[in-house]
């Protein structure tokens, strides 16, 4: 079963999230844009895959259609783990995190989507996960950067049957806001997105500690001073996340060793796909530490997440950017509903992706 032909396409969908469009490195998020990757063998098998994202997007998709691709074609599908393996030696010159692990995501995504078809079996029960009609989802809101927005949102969150939720606020006043609509019983975290150096993370932590916070994500600069956020786990009491800007084994080694975090978060379309996030999680199990992955994604990314939360006998939650979109190439597959999103039966991802919906939003 040789690799035939990959393929890449950028889309992008207007949202809602009850707010006014994040910017972020002075773009504004007046869409979600998605790198989907789709990878055809001899036999005519189709797997898709998702790269990351975002601002990310032209320089990955450069790197995988000029650079990465090429490394798969005329390869065995079957050879998921030997091919990422080599293709990530191959491409160490260029660096071991940015473009071509992001690229080289996708690429490994869509292969185990081939193999979950071949198999005749849903990636979950692949991954050795028993039968499971759904999984729980949290509500992972954008910045609004504003309390009222902050308390309207996450109250409109838990009604709609979320049962934890994410800030992306590096205020008090928002974190504050967020608690009071929602009560003692829903679990908070929050994502700030590497904002400070130490002091400014510690004194943000601080503030933010009397709101009782599952976790807090990501507070420091630079976000790999592993020393510096185990630092401020300890100082503020707060149990810390971090993982969605580390794209190796290594990275998450460095980052278990220091006792940085309470919670590793693997980005399965960062860490090289589906076989580099269950090494990281395998790495984290026998270190005694949680799991719980990075998904803000629309696309295979978010449902390869989805398999592996309902692959695993621990509880995790798969994490869901709070907004509607216009549409979805997966249809119902993106869906969440009281708190809970369906698991694909259907082997593989499980998803029949809808090509109708990809040229009407179709970018590049």
């Amino acid at each position: 079963m040789k690799i035939t032909r990959i393929e890449s396409c950028v889309i992008s969908v207007p949202y809602q999230h009850g707010g006014p469009h994040w910017t972020v490195g002075g773009k504004a998020w007046d869409t979600m844009d998605s790198l989907l990757v789709r990878v055809q063998t001899d036999d005519g098998a189709v797997g898709w895959g998702e790269s990351f994202g975002y601002n990310a997007i032209a320089s990955t998709k450069a790197a995988l259609d000029a650079i990465v691709a090429p490394l798969f074609i005329g390869q065995d599908a079957s050879n998921i783990a030997e091919l990422n393996f080599q293709a990530q030696q191959k491409l160490q010159n260029f660096g071991r995190t940015g473009a071509m692990i992001f690229a080289l995501s996708g690429i490994d995504i869509a292969l185990w989507d081939i193999a979950g078809q071949v198999a005749q079996q849903p990636l979950y029960k692949m991954l050795g996960g028993k039968h499971t009609d759904k999984a729980p989802v949290y509500a992972s809101l954008l910045r609004y950067g504003d309390a009222k927005l902050v308390a309207d949102n996450c109250a409109r969150a838990v009604e709609r049957g979320y049962r934890m939720i994410k800030l992306h606020e590096i205020e008090e006043p928002m974190v504050r806001a967020a608690r009071q609509a929602i009560g003692p019983g829903i679990a908070l975290t929050v994502d700030t997105n590497c904002p400070y150096r130490f002091d400014g993370a510690l004194a943000m932590a601080k503030s933010f500690a009397p709101h009782d916070l599952l976790w807090l994500e990501e507070p420091l600069w630079p976000p790999e001073d592993w020393a510096g956020l185990a630092r401020i786990g300890a100082e503020s009491g707060i149990a810390i996340a971090a993982g969605e800007n580390a794209s190796t084994l290594a990275d998450f080694h460095h980052m278990l060793a220091a006792g940085a975090v309470t919670y590793a978060q693997p980005s399965v379309t960062k860490i090289g796909g589906l076989t580099g996030l269950l090494e990281v999680l395998d790495h984290a199990k026998r270190g005694k530490v949680k799991v719980a992955p990075h998904s803000p994604y629309f696309g295979p990314g978010l449902i390869a997440s989805l398999h592996v939360v309902a692959s695993q006998g621990d509880p995790m939650m798969v994490e869901r950017f709070y907004c509607d979109l216009d549409a979805s190439p997966m249809g119902d597959a993106i869906v969440a509903r009281d708190g809970f999103m369906t698991v694909p039966q259907a082997p593989g991802l499980g998803v029949t992706m809808d090509e109708a919906v990809i040229e009407k939003y179709r970018i590049a």
